[in-house]
């Protein structure tokens, strides 16, 4: 008996977005984790990577509420705007927030203010006290690969060793979205759900999403010197120094950061549509154009990592 098979024309598959698929990877990601380790913890300043992260974990995760704490390595020095949305962030989702102080490292002697002011590398041991302290054994980074030359070595899981440090010898294969989360006892895993993403991914799924950001990171007007070829702003951290003449300027912040090194671009971009317009502009990364801490070297960002920093 034979067999009559219609040949009927194949149905349109779904046209599967980027943006999908990037988000489909990275709660992918926070699932896997959630599975294999014990107490992983979201790193959050309140930035719009750290807040995209916030916002996949509560998708990945719904109904429930996210199963993981917040952890913010606060430098002292951080813009008023951001540390009010983090607050802000936390008791809106009923998050766990867990703070690493470095005012308080500096304030008991455990830590020394740097010559230059800036408190960024001073977060290190914080952070890993507070890995420590909480014994959270994976712990989310919002880094991506498009960001400095250091961040494109990083796999998705990246292993820590006792010490906190990055070691590029011991990353290991990602092959078919398979992750390797094994680890020693007082290791942790850095895990980066965000790798794949581009700063313009970031802020088209922002802008599909409708996701709450700082207003600092749209045009505003702000008192602000050239230093270095970038627009700094004064604070607790110290202000022009001789030579460098404050001025009003409309400038708004792509990245947010300790202030002492965090410098804003001149910009109208008021909406979502004209931040968007000019990132697709930019030809240098966020942190290339507006942080002065990965200047100090050209391995600047790298010798951090390998001391323990995300």
């Amino acid at each position: 008996m034979s067999l009559d098979v219609t040949t009927r024309p194949a149905s349109p598959a779904k046209q599967v977005d980027q943006l999908d698929a990037l988000e489909s990877e990275a709660i992918h990601v926070m699932r896997e984790v959630a599975g294999e380790f014990d107490r992983p913890a979201i790193l959050f300043s309140g930035g719009k990577d750290s807040m995209l992260l916030v916002h996949l974990a509560r998708k990945a995760f719904w109904p429930a509420p996210v199963p993981f704490p917040v952890l913010h390595v606060d430098t002292g020095h951080n813009f008023d705007e951001v540390i009010e949305f983090r607050d802000q962030v936390v008791e809106r989702y009923g998050l766990t927030l867990e703070v690493a102080s470095v005012q308080d490292y500096i304030d008991d002697g455990r830590l020394s203010e740097r010559a230059d002011g800036t408190r960024n590398p001073l977060q290190t041991t914080p952070l890993l006290d507070a890995i420590a302290e909480h014994r959270h054994d994976a712990v989310f980074g919002g880094g991506r690969r498009d960001e400095e030359r250091a961040r494109a070595k990083e796999r998705i899981f990246s292993l820590r060793t006792a010490f906190g440090a990055w070691e590029p010898s011991r990353q290991r294969p990602e092959l078919w979205n398979l992750y390797n989360g094994r680890h020693k006892a007082g290791e942790h895993v850095r895990v980066f759900p965000l790798s794949n993403w581009t700063e313009l991914d970031v802020w088209r799924y922002i802008a599909r999403e409708g996701i709450e950001l700082p207003t600092i990171y749209y045009a505003h007007t702000r008192d602000v010197f050239l230093r270095d070829g970038m627009w700094l702003t004064s604070g607790p951290w110290g202000g022009a120094r001789d030579g460098e003449e404050v001025v009003r300027k409309t400038v708004r912040y792509r990245t947010v950061g300790d202030g002492s090194c965090t410098g804003a671009v001149e910009s109208d971009a008021t909406s979502l549509d004209e931040v968007l317009a000019e990132v697709r502009e930019s030809r240098l990364t966020e942190r290339g154009a507006t942080r002065a801490d990965d200047r100090l070297s050209e391995a600047a960002m790298e010798d951090r990592k390998k001391e323990g920093y995300f």
